[in-house]
């Protein structure tokens, strides 16, 4: 048995050129001098599905075999809404909002967290799942600037991509921020 811990997560990875390119001029407009924010990569941008935590090596075999089952069709989910956790007044956490598909996500989320928890693997999640695509977190207060613009763009729309799989990802943190690894992509039908 391994005793080494990987750091992982499950995940829907937003890799659609358009839809990228439209969130990194999202981002280029929220930049702010009064407002320290770190920005997501984006090669990193992906909605969560369940965050693991540290989980042993030895229990990523029995993992995939268990999420090897989820049964689900692809589906489309369209991108809209740009705001902030818990507010946009005390913003920590930048997001955009899911406008269709909202239901398939929490779906297929509620299938992962059910084998996940079945096989008591990862850290226990007690949030309940709010389908978004987080694109920067908030390192100081947010100025009233941010806040305006934020505001005056809420009503964004970034756009449609197909979900046709889900995957298994391993978070390697480093001083540059967190490089994602796919471990296994499981293909819905």
């Amino acid at each position: 048995m391994s005793y080494q811990r990987i750091r992982s997560f499950i995940s829907i990875d937003i890799e659609d050129p358009v839809i990228v390119d439209k969130i990194q001029k999202i981002q280029a407009l929220l930049e702010d001098k009064n407002t320290k924010i770190k920005f997501v990569e984006p090669e990193n941008l992906h909605i969560t599905l369940r965050f693991l935590g540290e989980i042993y090596e030895s229990q990523i075999k029995e993992l995939i075999t268990a999420l090897k089952i989820v049964k689900k069709t692809t589906f489309k989910i369209h991108f809209k809404y740009l705001g902030a956790f818990p507010s946009i007044q005390r913003a920590r956490v930048i997001w955009i909002g899911v406008e269709k598909g909202e239901e398939d996500l929490k779906q297929l989320s509620m299938q992962v967290n059910q084998i996940v928890d079945k096989l008591r693997i990862g850290k226990k999640e007690n949030k309940k799942f709010t389908p978004h695509l987080t694109i920067g977190r908030l390192k100081t207060r947010p100025s009233r600037h941010f806040i305006e613009t934020i505001t005056r763009n809420s009503n964004i729309d970034i756009g449609e991509i197909d979900v046709t799989e889900f995957r298994l990802k391993q978070s390697i943190l480093t001083s540059r921020g967190p490089i994602y690894k796919t471990l296994f992509s499981f293909k819905l039908s």
